[in-house]
């Protein structure tokens, strides 16, 4: 690890370890809502950390098995089984390298400010509401109850001592990260005195050997391609999103710029791979990068010290790990949800626009009812409609008489799709005189929508015996143009020059 400090080793090192010791219980948790046994989603957690803190292009960003994921898996193992589901994850896998290959994580960057405010909170909220579940036990009928009484107040109790010792430790020292001196002091006050509380073995045993190599036992056929291609499409489309997202978040947070393309091929290497591990892939997990990056880790160390040790933890040490009380990782989860939240954007939604205040408890409120996919496919769509609709409303012509009596529009604005109709309503071919010219110096022709609105502009003047002007256009709109080409008058000094976006031009 060139370029690293001691301080930096001795930072991102720590971190790692932290980091390992919160990937547990979630890795554990989502498995068991996909179905399948803890080590499926621990060794995931193992085989997508390391790869992708090896390989990815964001040093910093942790990744592993997520609840996003996890609930698109659970129908698939219920209906197929968990053999279809290591199938679906290298195929998961093989779609991330190809969306590599096109090198299509540039267009994330596409993404509006609105919807990464939505994003970001709306997962602080899911973080926070999945929690609760540890607040559950099974009672003696195997039904899922909620604590109560002194069960209750003693995880209440750990849980404010855990996020008071986070935001307190850094007043005494910077030496450890205080996250993971919450965990240690924690669980040493629970084993020394004997606490009675909930503990990461009550989640199941991490126990485990070293992952074995598996070949998804499902019959080579067109039926399980059938079967396994629109869940493996699914996820590897929310997989990608979250974790773009996520490295915008971490971009925005450490003043950098990752590499998207490269953490999509690292993510599709780390899902192939899993895939034939017989775990259930993952992809980034903005907890724990947000834990990381709140330690000050920058570097690939960190994520590579938090897979050997979870990789340790199965091998070596599960009988401590499990000791360990969910309550100081709940705390823990509990403060990183508060800095993933943007407060600043309650503030903010009073000083923007109504179209980008809706866009961004929009996208937050359907980060938690649905999922992050549907709820970053809608705010993007949103937010390019209402881009359309205002640009669309900003096309005018300023109209005058020249020197030769012919009536002279000055158009200014963007001429595209949404705009064509408002457009053709600026000019007036049955009063207007013999002669007309449109001047599109301060305009610009986008689309093919525009042209063929040009077209049927032109088409209006002829058939009054009008004689139609068009000035300053660009080549590739002459050479798009029908009726209208005739009307163009071409200066090849003065003429822009830009690009239309239409098929017709490959």
């Amino acid at each position: 690890m060139t370029g690293l400090t001691p301080a930096d080793l001795r930072t991102n090192i720590l971190s790692g370890i932290t980091v390992s010791l919160a990937l547990v219980p979630e890795a554990i948790a989502f498995a068991l809502v996909a179905q399948v046994s803890p080590l499926t989603g621990l060794y995931a957690a193992f085989f997508i950390c390391l790869i992708t803190a090896v390989l990815g292009g964001r040093p910093g960003m942790i990744s592993g098995a997520t609840g996003a994921l996890a609930v698109v898996m659970v129908s698939l193992v219920v209906q197929h089984g968990a053999e279809y589901l290591f199938a679906t994850v290298v195929l998961m896998g093989c779609l991330q390298l190809l969306f590599a290959a096109f090198k299509l994580g540039k267009f994330i960057r596409l993404v509006p400010h609105p919807v990464m405010l939505g994003f970001v909170n709306g997962l602080a909220i899911v973080i926070f509401l999945a929690q609760f579940g540890h607040f559950q036990s099974l009672d003696s009928t195997g039904q899922s109850v909620w604590l109560s009484g002194s069960a209750l107040y003693v995880m209440l109790g750990l849980i404010a001592l855990t996020i008071a010792i986070i935001y307190l430790l850094p007043r005494l020292t910077t030496m450890i990260p205080s996250s993971l001196g919450a965990i240690l002091l924690v669980a040493g006050l629970v084993a020394a005195f004997g606490i009675e509380t909930k503990t990461v073995g009550d989640m199941g045993s991490i126990a485990g050997g070293l992952p074995m190599l598996h070949l998804p036992q499902v019959p080579l056929n067109l039926e399980t391609l059938y079967i396994i291609f629109p869940y493996a499409l699914i996820l590897a489309a929310i997989g990608l999103i979250e974790t773009l997202l996520t490295l915008n978040l971490i971009d925005a947070m450490t003043d950098t710029r990752g590499k998207p393309n490269r953490e999509c091929m690292a993510q599709g290497l780390a899902n192939i791979t899993g895939g034939f591990f017989a775990t259930m892939g993952g992809c980034a997990m903005i907890g724990q990068s947000m834990i990381n990056i709140n330690n000050g880790a920058r570097h690939r160390l960190s994520g590579i010290v938090a897979a050997l040790f979870l990789l340790g933890f199965i091998l070596f040490l599960s009988q401590w790990i499990e000791m360990i009380p969910l309550a100081a990782l709940i705390g823990l989860m509990f403060v990183v949800c508060e800095k993933t939240f943007a407060w600043g954007s309650l503030q903010t939604l009073r000083k923007i626009s109504r179209e980008d205040a809706i866009t961004v408890i929009g996208v937050t409120v359907i980060t938690v009812l649905t999922d992050l996919a549907v709820a970053v496919l809608a705010g993007v769509v949103f937010a390019a409609l209402v881009f359309a609709w205002q640009h669309a409303k900003q096309i005018i012509a300023h109209s005058r008489i020249d020197a030769n009596g012919w009536k002279v529009y000055e158009l200014q604005g963007t001429l595209f799709f949404a705009s064509a109709a408002n457009f053709a309503g600026l000019f007036d071919p049955k009063g207007d005189p013999q002669h007309v010219v449109i001047e599109f110096r301060q305009a610009r022709v986008v689309d093919h929508s525009a042209v063929e609105a040009i077209d049927a502009l032109a088409a209006r003047y002829l058939s009054e015996g009008k004689i139609l002007h068009l000035r300053h256009l660009s080549p590739d709109c002459l050479e798009l143009l029908g009726r209208a080409k005739d009307m163009v008058e071409v200066n090849e000094f003065e003429d822009p020059h830009y690009h239309i976006a239409d098929n017709k031009l490959g």
